[in-house]
Parts: structure tokens; sequence; C-alpha cells
């Protein structure tokens, strides 16, 4: 038998920093990391099945009298993309969570930009128009939209100074303060009545391109009161998903959000190189 290896990109951190450092973007060598980091969290952290996940993280479920184990698996990894319908067109979706018998109930699109941020209000049309999409076909959907930025600072990399992100001075430049704040209007959608062109959750993040702190997100933006914080994230998601599915459908176990057991081999095999905070970032859902 293989010996068991941890699932790459466990850590935020660890994705962000490909993200950063990888020039190519064709096949998305710079963003697919994150849909692997985000597959893989919506396991650990979310609960949710690996076999209902869109790509196939790393991990295999095995049950036993009622305890859920997960064990590191490379060979059920899949990168592909699921393909949703919409009201207007159909989607390749970035990372989705669908239930048999329900369809997709949890989607998360993750955009990443390196320059040209004057062009961000062109991204918001695209975004408006994927949430509008979906949730016509899926009221129900819990959507998420993920926006990596890179920090690059003028004076620091080579980049002309309408394509950076931090001035000189060490400020945010105006074109992604006002995309931070029109993203405001497009978070929070919390029930199925309310506005379709709204997301469940919107994170916006910068991303340092350089040493020190190579792939870090800068904690000074956005503020620590916004809604649009990362930290917030997966959270609004999982909270939402909960109100929609599992609390309507109590008598429908399959919606339930799963708990691992503590000696599954996957989370003894993290374990093994720290504690769950260092090199998750984040706490698995454990019973």
């Amino acid at each position: 038998m293989p010996k068991e290896t941890l699932p790459p990109y466990l850590n935020l951190h660890a994705a962000l920093r490909e993200f950063v450092t990888v020039t190519g973007t064709q096949a998305q060598q710079h963003i697919r990391p994150i849909h692997k980091h985000v597959a893989v969290r919506l396991v650990l952290e979310g609960g949710f099945h690996p076999d209902e996940i869109t790509p196939h993280p790393p991990l295999r479920l095995e049950s036993q009298s009622g305890q859920h184990y997960l064990h590191p698996d490379t060979s059920l990894e899949n990168a592909g993309e699921m393909t949703v319908l919409g009201g207007l067109k159909s989607k390749d979706v970035d990372v989705v969570v669908a239930k048999q018998g329900v369809g997709p109930v949890v989607a998360v699109s993750v955009e990443g930009t390196g320059n040209a941020f004057r062009n961000l209000t062109n991204r918001m049309e695209e975004a408006i128009g994927d949430s509008t999409n979906l949730h016509i076909m899926y009221p129900g959907l819990v959507y998420g939209f993920l926006h990596f930025l890179k920090a690059s600072q003028e004076g620091k990399s080579e980049l002309a100074p309408n394509d950076v992100a931090i001035t000189a001075a060490g400020e945010i430049v105006s074109s992604i303060r006002r995309y931070h704040d029109v993203l405001l209007g497009l978070a929070g959608r919390r029930l199925v009545r309310d506005e379709i062109t709204r997301y469940e959750a919107v994170a916006i993040c910068l991303v340092v391109p350089h040493a020190p702190g190579l792939g870090s997100l800068r904690d000074d933006f956005p503020s620590p009161d916004s809604p649009l914080r990362i930290s917030r994230f997966f959270d609004a998601l999982y909270a939402t998903y909960d109100l929609r599915f599992p609390y309507i459908a109590a008598s429908v176990p399959s919606l339930r959000r799963l708990e691992w057991h503590a000696d599954s081999p996957a989370l003894k095999l993290i374990r093994e190189h720290g504690e769950f905070s260092a090199v998750l970032g984040y706490s698995p859902r454990i019973a």
C-alpha cells in the first residue's frame, strides 16, 4: 500500500504562494491551487462528503457504526470543473458541492488579478451575471465569490504605476478601494427570496507577491470590520447552507454536514505535522 501523504494546499498560504509566483496563466496554473484548497477545506472544515465535491479532493470517506473516518487518497483527486446549468447559460464553476437528488448546493468562484486594476469594473459585471445566472436556476444555491489581487507595490515591482495595487507611499490604489465598496452591495444574500444578483458570501484579498511575507495576505485591507474579509467567508457559506438545507429538511440525513472521527487517518497525519491551527489555518469539523 502506498505511503499516505498529506493533501497539498491544506493551508491557503501554500496556494497563494503559487498564485503570486507562477507566471503562466494557461490552464489556470496560477489559480488551480486555490481551487484545491477550497475543495479540501469544504471537507475538513465544512463537513461535506468528498464525493460530493468537484474538483474531487484527495480524500476518501469510510463510515463505521455511525462514525466517519477520513483517509488521504491521492488516486481520487480530480482537477476538473463542474458544468452547472444556469437560467441563461451553462457555466463551468471552480468548486461545487452537489447533493444527489438536490443538485448543486454550494459553489465557489475564484478570481485572480495581477494588474490592470482599473478594469475591475469589468469583473464586477461578470460577477453579477454569474450570480444571477445560477440563482435563476437554483435559488437555494449558496454561492461564494473569492477574488485575490496581487499586492504589487510601486517601486517594488516592474509594473507601470497604473498597474500596481499599492502606491509608493503604501496606500491601496483608489480603483481597488472603489471595487471593495461596490462588492459590499453584492454580498450577504441570506434568504432564497432575496435579490438573486447577490452572493451569499464575498471576499477580496490582497496577496503579497514578494519577500518578506511572500504569499501572505495584507491584514490592513479589507479593514477589520469589513464583511469582505476572508476570515468571514467560509463561516458565511456554512451558516447559510445550514439555514437553507438541513434546517428546512431536518428529516433528510444526507443534507446534514458530517463530523469526522478524531482518529481519522487524515487527521492523525495532519497532527503529526503540528497543531491544526498551524498546519491548516482553520479547525477541522471533529465529532
